[in-house]
């Protein structure tokens, strides 16, 4: 047999190369669970907004990849023991951090499989590439669980500043052109230490560290949260659960059978078995986009207005307040749209719609960004940064939105 070369490099945009650091994580990025990140865009329907967001899961989890391998360097460099194993579970876990996500993630999670979360999907690909790789991964599931006696391994993966966040807000606002997003992510990971288990940052960092939870925030509001990206995200939740809807009342939708699948069957958690997980693992963003291409000459009114707006890019309209929208102006649409169409005032809900978002770039109620004083004292970022935005960045700000259709005034 031949063995093939598995020490490949990889060129990114952003890193430059990328080294793959040996043949178990080749294996793992060349399995088809994988190779599937290929298919599922990395912000939704954001480049309807961003034309240049076309960026996959598959890209960024290379990315936190990397810079896991520059943090791991680091660390060991200020004498933090890392064993060979520990590295390895390191990079596997950050690497299939993000693999149980969906097509569009956010809407498919409301729609199509019951109150089954992207992280819980992960879980049950990791046990079952486990399976597969003969218990290699049980350390970087032991690691991804929060099981592992290091906590600060758990951190690198899982915190308010990991590698996740640090490659997709670089890599987020380098695609979408939003140079508010742009952080040292080098500068960073220089400062990482570990303190009695636990990852902390240097105090010369904190000014990164300033420029990063703002960077964060900015990239909420121009980006991820961006309304033209939320209403698109909206509509096509609606257009998930109305397919669902006539699938299960007997109407017979033209998509791929994996498609057919979530939209003829309540998935939740406990009947998501390995037959389930095969069919997830066949769905991506290409199943999705096709199936609405179709739906967008369907006789259902309902399916058909909604699919033609993602297509077309004709979306409804979206009003942002810091107050909440008061009733009668809901009502008033409603009764309109209703009798404009003749449709009945249930059904006006996939049209006319209001909720909320809420942006928080720091969270005091989860585990704190901890300094390292030059004394060798730990303090949560927000005390010993001398920035009074700090504060006000770690306050939740809500705001409230109503959508409805462009032809109501």
């Amino acid at each position: 047999m031949d063995t093939i070369n598995k020490q490949k490099i990889l060129n990114d945009p952003i890193y430059g190369f990328i080294t793959i650091p040996n043949s178990l994580i080749y294996d793992l990025i060349q399995h088809p669970y994988f190779q599937r990140l290929r298919r599922i865009s990395q912000m939704g329907l954001s480049y309807l907004v961003y034309p240049g967001a076309h960026h996959t899961r598959f890209h960024h989890a290379l990315g936190c990849m990397h810079i896991m391998q520059k943090a791991v360097e680091v660390l060991r460099f200020k004498n933090i023991s890392i064993s060979q194993e520990e590295e390895d579970a390191l990079y596997i876990a950050i690497l299939l951090h993000d693999i149980g996500h969906g097509p569009f993630s956010h809407a498919m999670e409301h729609s199509i499989v019951e109150n089954v979360n992207h992280e819980e999907i992960s879980m049950l690909f990791m046990n079952k590439l486990n399976q597969e790789f003969e218990g290699k991964l049980s350390l970087a599931i032991k690691i991804f669980k929060g099981d592992y006696h290091r906590k600060f391994m758990l951190q690198l993966i899982s915190s308010q500043l990991d590698m996740d966040r640090m490659d997709y807000l670089k890599r987020d606002s380098f695609y979408t052109g939003v140079a508010e997003g742009n952080i040292n992510s080098d500068r960073l990971i220089q400062m990482l230490n570990v303190v009695d288990d636990v990852l902390v940052l240097e105090e010369k960092g904190i000014y990164s560290i300033e420029k990063f939870l703002m960077a964060r925030r900015l990239m909420y509001w121009q980006a991820y949260l961006h309304k033209t990206s939320l209403v698109a995200e909206l509509i096509l939740t609606k257009i998930l659960k109305r397919a669902k809807f006539l699938t299960q009342n007997g109407t017979i939708l033209e998509s791929s059978k994996p498609f057919q699948f979530f939209l003829n069957t309540k998935v939740e958690l406990e009947n998501f078995d390995d037959e389930t997980l095969l069919k997830f693992s066949q769905l991506d963003d290409f199943d999705i986009i096709s199936a609405i291409k179709a739906w967008q000459f369907n006789d259902d009114f309902i399916l058909s207005s909604l699919s033609k707006m993602i297509i077309n890019r004709d979306l409804l309209k979206i009003k942002l307040s810091s107050d909440k929208f008061p009733v009668e102006v809901i009502q008033n649409l409603i009764n309109q749209f209703s009798e404009q169409n003749n449709i009945s005032k249930e059904d006006t809900n996939y049209f006319i719609f209001k909720g909320k978002i809420k942006n928080q770039a720091y969270s005091k109620i989860a585990e704190p960004i901890r300094i390292l004083k030059k004394d060798k004292t730990i303090e949560d970022i927000v005390e010993a940064s001398d920035q009074l935005n700090l504060k006000a960045l770690s306050k939740p700000v809500t705001k409230y939105y109503i959508c409805y259709p462009k032809q109501l005034q």
